[in-house]
């Protein structure tokens, strides 16, 4: 081959690499990994931390928590039953991220321990976080969960929910569940959190807040809850209506309710005084709206939790206060709490239409009763406390799909540190972590990304490289 044609194969495939190389990082490049993906369980919300206020006081009886946090709007509903074509339909079902019709409740949570789960002080809520959990890309399938003989048999559970990992023999594997013998010695040890979980529809209409607590699964203490179904399966319809002699109406207009027409001093929730027995007959017609929940007072363990007045949304803020009997007489579903202790919590809340794990958490923190602590509980003598000037604030982050078993694997690079029980606080703050939870939901597009911009780069390098090269022979060649 002449010397002329070997240089013009040589441009040419100099101008190739460049061009291909220009080409692969633009198609690589500027349109970003991190993007909705609701078949995979992925919808990040556009603010990852939110800011929560928390006040706390006791007195010989009592504590009170109050809380106070921003939502553009306030979430009323949770799911509900809309008259269709002549029957009737579910509305609000659980989706990722936001339910397009704003028919999800809004809530505050706090889990609480006095020192039973010691990984919690360290760690807080991500140790709830195990194999298999609900939302999660991974999430246990349904059919398997109900054929587990404990959680599916004896639980009735249909889904893996939050729990504790020395309730696994493998933390790796969601149905490695313990004996049931050695999970009620846990929970008589007081291996369990205890978890305030005030919800806006289905609870604090009547002054309540749910009383759950988190050992196997994330499940409600003993007794009744405040809040039962209003759908009857087997005729396909709603068990009650509102009373219209009442209430001055018989249901709500789904387009008031999409809209947020309807407003907290509005009957929007059905409860003894205000609802009847349903009537198939009473001329429903198109857009009719009844809760899918009705409102009861909840009874036993369960009912351990109220609301000060109720939990109000006003300026662009929830402000709710909780109290609860610091003994409350149910040691295995409650922590019991005393003058001067000092015990650990997290907190969590869900606005603006989520569910699930589209929630914002908190760090832990220590609550002191009277002592010093991160939120100090000021002692008073009273029947209820006065609240003057700002709570202690809590910045909250977006946690993504971060679980134990990934915190306890080679993906994660403190897992060294863990092992060695370092406190999350003393390598981490809330900054890092909400970018770590992105980061973990995309890791496998990050990785791809990382090598097209490695194969690109190369491709550039290597362009230029023959180019110069091309040109300095012929630079000696002239």
């Amino acid at each position: 081959m002449k010397r002329s044609n070997r240089q013009g194969l040589a441009i040419a495939l100099a101008i190739l690499l460049l061009v291909g190389g220009v080409l692969l990082s633009w198609l690589t490049h500027g349109r970003g990994v991190v993007r909705d993906d609701p078949k995979r369980n992925i919808s990040v919300p556009k603010t990852l931390t939110v800011p929560l206020q928390v006040r706390a006081a006791y007195n010989a009886e009592k504590i009170f928590v109050n809380y106070r946090w921003p939502a553009d709007r306030p979430g009323l509903f949770h799911d509900v039953l809309v008259y269709e074509g002549g029957r009737w339909v579910v509305k609000g079902r659980a989706t990722p991220g936001s339910q397009p019709d704003g028919m999800h409740e809004d809530r505050v949570a706090m889990m609480l321990d006095d020192g039973g789960v010691p990984e919690f002080a360290r760690y807080g809520g991500y140790i709830t976080v195990g194999d298999g959990i609900l939302t999660f890309t991974n999430e246990a399938s349904e059919d398997a969960v109900k054929a587990h003989p404990y959680l599916g048999g004896k639980l009735k559970q249909e889904e893996v929910s939050k729990s504790l990992p020395g309730t696994r023999s493998d933390i790796n594997d969601w149905a490695s569940l313990r004996s049931e013998e050695v999970l009620g010695a846990q929970r008589r040890a007081g291996y369990f959190l205890d978890l305030w979980h005030w919800r806006s529809h289905r609870a604090n209409p009547i002054g309540m807040s749910d009383d759950q607590m988190v050992a196997e699964v994330r499940g409600g203490d003993d007794g009744k809850s405040a809040a039962g179904t209003n759908w009857d399966g087997e005729r396909q319809q709603p068990r009650l209506m509102f009373d219209a002699a009442a209430v001055r109406h018989k249901a709500l207009q789904w387009a008031d309710v999409v809209a947020g027409r309807i407003d907290q001093e509005s009957v929007y929730y059905l409860v003894e005084g205000q609802a009847v027995p349903f009537d198939p007959q009473a001329g429903w017609v198109e857009g009719d709206t009844l809760p899918r929940r009705f409102l009861r007072q909840p009874e036993g363990s369960k009912a351990d939790i109220t609301v000060q007045g109720k939990g109000r949304w006003a300026d662009g803020h929830w402000d709710v206060t909780l109290s609860r009997a610091l003994d409350t007489g149910h040691p295995l579903d409650d922590k019991i709490l005393r003058d001067h202790g000092l015990y650990d919590v997290a907190f969590a809340i869900h606005r603006h239409a989520t569910g699930g794990r589209w929630h914002y958490v908190s760090l832990p923190m220590s609550l002191g009763l009277g002592r010093d602590a991160d939120i100090v509980a000021m002692q008073f003598d009273v029947a209820e406390p006065t609240w003057s000037g700002p709570g202690r604030e809590v910045t909250l982050f977006y946690p993504g799909q971060v679980s134990w078993p990934h915190l306890h694997s080679k993906a994660h690079a403190g897992a060294e540190a863990i092992a060695r029980r370092l406190p999350v606080h003393t390598r981490h703050s809330v900054e890092q972590l909400k970018h770590y939870g992105i980061e973990v939901e995309f890791a496998q597009e990050m990785r791809r990304q990382w090598l097209w911009t490695l194969w690109s780069g190369l491709a550039l390098i290597l362009g230029i490289g023959f180019a110069l090269n091309m040109a300095l022979a012929q630079r000696r060649g002239a």
